[in-house]
C-alpha cells in the first residue's frame, strides 16, 4: 500500500502549554496542545480514522516517552563508533529525540503527522537546538528506501497489534548493520507479539524493566527493548 500522511489542522489546536520534563536532573521544555480533546473531536479526526484508522495521539507526552528520554540520557553514546545518527519513529512532540540532541547526537524526527513534526522541530529549537536535526514524514507501514541509521528509537508504538509487524519491517529498512534500536513500551498488550516477531526476523532482543518520574512525583513503569541485528561495530 502507498504511504499515507496526515496533518492535524492548526485550528483544532486551540491553546498550547509549556511543560517542563525533568530527566535525571536535566529539564526539557515541551510545548504541546493544552487539551487533546478538541483535536480528537474535530471532524478531520473522524475523517482520518474512517479513511486510514488514524488517531492523532501525538499531542500528549505519554509515559513511555519519558522512559525513552531517560534511556537516551543514560546510554553511553561516547563508547559507540562515531558519528551517530538517530531516527525517532513516531516522534510526536519530540521528547526522545530532543534527549538525544542533548547528548550530542544528530537526530531525524519522523512522524506520519506533519503537525506533530512541526511541534517536534519547534520543541528542539525551544531547548536550544537550532541545528543537528531534520524532520521527515514517515508512515512505518511503508518503510523508506533511503534512511539508514545507527540508532533507531521510539516509544509507545504498539498500541494496536496490527502495528507490530510493520514496525519489525521498518527496523529492517532503517536500522544499519550493527546498530541499536531502543523502544520504550508502557506494557501494552499488543507488544507481547513484538519480541517473538523480532526473534523470527533474526534480531537479538533484550527486555529491561524501566522506570521514570512523572509530574507530581508519580512513577512511570514499562519495558525498554534493546534490539540489534548484526555483530559488527557494536557498542556496549
Amino acid at each position: 500500500m502507498p504511504a499515507r500522511f496526515h496533518a492535524t489542522p492548526l485550528e483544532a489546536v486551540a491553546e498550547t502549554v509549556r511543560e517542563a520534563v525533568s530527566i535525571d536532573g536535566y529539564t526539557f521544555h515541551i510545548d504541546r496542545p493544552a487539551d487533546p480533546d478538541p483535536i480528537l473531536d474535530h471532524a478531520w479526526a473522524d475523517a482520518s480514522f474512517a479513511a486510514d484508522a488514524y488517531v492523532p495521539y501525538w499531542p500528549t507526552i505519554w509515559p513511555a516517552a519519558r522512559l525513552l528520554a531517560q534511556a537516551a540520557m543514560r546510554e553511553p553514546w561516547d563508547a559507540y563508533p562515531q558519528p551517530l545518527s538517530v531516527l525517532e519513529i513516531g516522534c510526536g512532540l519530540g521528547l526522545g529525540g530532543i534527549a538525544c540532541l542533548a547528548r550530542g547526537l544528530a537526530v531525524t524526527f519522523s512522524d506520519v503527522d506533519e503537525t506533530a513534526l512541526a511541534f517536534a522541530a519547534a520543541n528542539a529549537r525551544l531547548n536550544g537546538f537550532g541545528t543537528g536535526f531534520r524532520t521527515i514524514r514517515l508512515d512505518f507501514r511503508c518503510p523508506p528506501r533511503d534512511e539508514k541509521h545507527q540508532i533507531v528509537i521510539g516509544s509507545d508504538l504498539m498500541y494496536e497489534e496490527r502495528l507490530v509487524h510493520p514496525l519489525v519491517g521498518l527496523l529492517a529498512a532503517t536500522l544499519a548493520p550493527g546498530g541499536l534500536c531502543l523502544i520504550a513500551d508502557p506494557g501494552r498488550h499488543a507488544a507481547h507479539a513484538f519480541r517473538p516477531k523480532l526473534l523470527d526476523a533474526g534480531y537479538d532482543v533484550t527486555m529491561h524493566p524501566a522506570h521514570a518520574t512523572e509530574p507530581g512525583g508519580g512513577r512511570v513503569q514499562g519495558t525498554l527493548y534493546r534490539i540489534r541485528k548484526g555483530a559488527r561495530d557494536r557498542g556496549p
